[in-house]
């Protein structure tokens, strides 16, 4: 509740940015298909409901409600890392764990935009599905792991990589290979909303292509080594020696203490699983695009739970102890920094946004409007038909209503970007 405090207080000042847009503008047209269609490459049916919701109850007037959410995904994430390495390394090491994740600063975009339910939801039930299988055996708990897999997969295509870690999980265990077919619904079910709405999702621009193969293994490596570090608040090529660090402490505990149960090994190749198949369809991006913010986040939890079986091995009695919750504490006041540097950044960008909201709103009523005006192509690349926004704000109401203007220069930026050229207009 406190680090979820600090993350509000961080994001008072912000609004709807990017991807939310596309939401918003499209809300007012959503039949029950709308729910079934992708955004991007990925299913958004339950991040659409919950847009849905806040959109016809809190509107656009204030983004609280919306961080709320995510927030409340966000500590269950953290809840569920718990307890699922308390399991395996003991209260302490849990605590460690669930404590990095909650003030995780090198993942700051799942944690400061309230867009990112889909990706944080997909994670808390992707760690809600492997609690339930490491539970008793019982039909009713499979039952409940399979509804958390096909609940994840309808937060983002991130469930995919927890089902991937579910899949090898099972397998590896003989006895309970059959249990696999609990799962084969989901799997069905996934795969008919891919043959009838996924495959039309947006591509990314630009589109991949065979080379991304070849750019695969620095794109991997890169991500596996930022996710690693971003636990300890690192980012840049640091993040490289925490990997080699990272994965030798693994390495170390699986040859000379005992073998990777199934659980770890499902882990990871989960983890590497992700980074593989996001490579596959954007590398084209650039290789340091698999350090961004929102795939550091769930790269860290695979790690937090990976490391959590070299972690138990460490002296956490006696005169270590405090010395261990020292490095803890030092660890997750580096990435509560990192974090709060990231929030002052965006803070900058919501004060860019909100000069072009108003620029919008001042703009409606004048004869140069231009109909295909994009207001600001950097900082709001999804809002380029004027028509589209004012039929949202008319619906769900003006976020920027009653602000003063603060940010001139931007604000008179977006309105020469929104009027025609050559004209006059009808206002000073």
């Amino acid at each position: 509740m406190i680090a979820a405090a600090g993350i509000l207080a961080l994001s008072r000042g912000y609004t709807f940015y990017f991807d939310e847009w596309d939401f918003i503008q499209s809300a007012p047209d959503w039949s029950w298909t709308s729910y079934l269609e992708p955004h991007n490459e990925h299913p958004v049916m339950l991040p659409r409901l919950i847009y849905a919701a806040l959109l016809f109850t809190f509107g656009l007037h204030t983004y609280l409600p919306y961080m709320v959410v995510l927030m409340a995904l966000h500590g269950a994430s953290a809840v569920l890392l718990f307890e699922l390495v308390r399991r395996r390394a003991g209260d302490l090491v849990g605590v460690a764990c669930a404590a990095m994740l909650l003030v995780l600063g090198a993942g700051w975009e799942n944690l400061l935009w309230a867009f990112q339910i889909a990706f944080v939801g997909s994670v808390a039930c992707g760690l809600g599905m492997l609690l339930a299988l490491e539970g008793p055996r019982t039909r009713p708990r499979l039952a409940v792991a399979a509804v958390l897999l096909a609940t994840s997969l309808m937060f983002s295509g991130i469930g995919v990589f927890f089902g991937v870690a579910a899949a090898v999980r099972l397998w590896l265990d003989r006895p309970r290979r059959r249990e696999l077919l609990w799962f084969a619904p989901v799997g069905v079910a996934f795969a008919a909303w891919y043959l009838a709405f996924g495959h039309g999702g947006a591509p990314t621009v630009p589109p991949p292509t065979a080379a991304n193969v070849f750019l695969l293994p620095a794109y991997v490596g890169w991500g596996l080594g930022g996710s690693a570090a971003g636990i300890i608040g690192v980012t840049g090529y640091p993040a490289l020696a925490v990997l080699v660090l990272a994965a030798g402490a693994i390495g170390y505990t699986w040859w000379r203490h005992h073998r990777p149960d199934p659980l770890a090994v499902a882990v990871a190749t989960g983890l590497l699983t992700f980074y593989v198949l996001t490579g596959l369809t954007r590398a084209q991006l650039g290789f340091d695009q698999s350090a961004s913010g929102r795939y550091v986040y769930v790269g860290a939890v695979f790690w937090l739970i990976l490391l959590a079986d070299a972690a138990r091995l460490l002296p956490w009695s006696g005169t270590w102890r405090p010395a261990l919750a020292a490095v803890v504490f030092l660890a997750c006041f580096n990435s509560s920094v990192l974090l709060f540097a990231y929030a002052a950044g965006k803070t900058a960008v919501m004060q860019r946004e909100i000069a072009d909201l108003q620029a919008l709103a001042v703009e409606r009523s004048d004869r140069c409007l231009n109909p295909t005006g994009a207001v600001d192509p950097l900082v709001m690349p999804h809002v380029t038909n004027p028509a589209l926004y004012y039929r949202a704000v008319d619906r769900f109401g003006d976020p920027t209503d009653g602000l003063p203007i603060t940010d001139r220069p931007d604000f008179d930026r977006a309105r020469s970007n929104l009027t025609r050229s050559g004209c006059t207009p009808t206002y000073t």
